[in-house]
């Protein structure tokens, strides 16, 4: 691919959080960069805004990741804007907490909706439109290896996650496209930082032996070695998580 044609990405809730925070390191790594929301529009054309701001390529592209017909349009307009797709991360994702006895059965199913079947169409979607030289990385937890109460059900949900990723990338044998997950700790955002007290938080700060939270920066540089130079790193899931046990 000559240098006058950047290589794509399309980032899944890319309005906000980590999301956001990924797409404008991928756009300072001169990726052209398509932003999916599901219903903030607004705050998704303020991301392509900054990453405009600064030079780089990028549009805002709408949709349920949870829905085949509006992911498969998703790509088809990104392809139709930047000639193809080289990149998809799946930062897309919600998170309810309660106990397993108490957990509300609609709302699993409302996560699930997001967390493994949206991240299921992203993913096959991801598979038969990208380039060779690709990469896919979904989003796990750090909470799938320390286990925490009142994680049960988005435990269950990322695991899905770790066993597509693994799965997918022997798959993609031959094609050229790496395809991993990353497991982000505690970290500073809106989804961790909801419902959690001063207390809880400066809690989670200290269990890590660097004694703070992650910053979405941390996590977007794991993504940025994933869909760039780590080439040889395939199949894996990459806990980002401070040192968190």
């Amino acid at each position: 691919m000559s240098t006058t044609t950047p290589r794509v990405a399309l980032v899944t809730g890319g309005s906000g959080g980590i999301g956001r925070v990924v797409a404008e390191r991928l756009a300072g790594d001169g990726l052209a960069v398509a932003v999916q929301y599901a219903g903030n529009r607004a705050r998704a054309e303020e991301t392509v805004a900054a990453i405009t701001a600064a030079g780089g390529r990028a549009l805002a592209v709408g949709g349920d990741v949870a829905d085949e017909t509006a992911m498969s349009a998703a790509f088809d307009a990104v392809g139709s804007a930047f000639g193809g797709v080289d990149v998809v991360v799946n930062t897309a994702g919600i998170m309810i907490l309660a106990p397993v006895a108490t957990f509300d059965l609609d709302d699993l199913d409302r996560m699930h909706r997001t967390n493994i079947r949206g991240t299921f169409v992203v993913a096959q979607q991801a598979a038969r439109n990208l380039r060779p030289g690709g990469a896919i990385v979904n989003f796990s937890t750090s909470v799938v290896r320390t286990q925490l109460p009142a994680y049960g059900a988005y435990v269950a949900s990322k695991a899905a996650v770790e066993g597509l990723t693994l799965v997918l990338a022997r798959e993609l044998r031959g094609r050229d496209i790496t395809v991993n997950a990353v497991a982000p700790g505690p970290t500073a955002t809106p989804l961790f930082l909801d419902g959690k007290d001063d207390a809880a938080v400066a809690d989670f700060a200290r269990a890590t032996p660097l004694e703070r939270l992650g910053r979405p920066e941390d996590i977007a540089e794991v993504v940025s070695f994933l869909a760039g130079p780590a080439r040889w790193v395939n199949g894996q899931v990459l806990y980002a998580n401070g040192g968190l046990a």
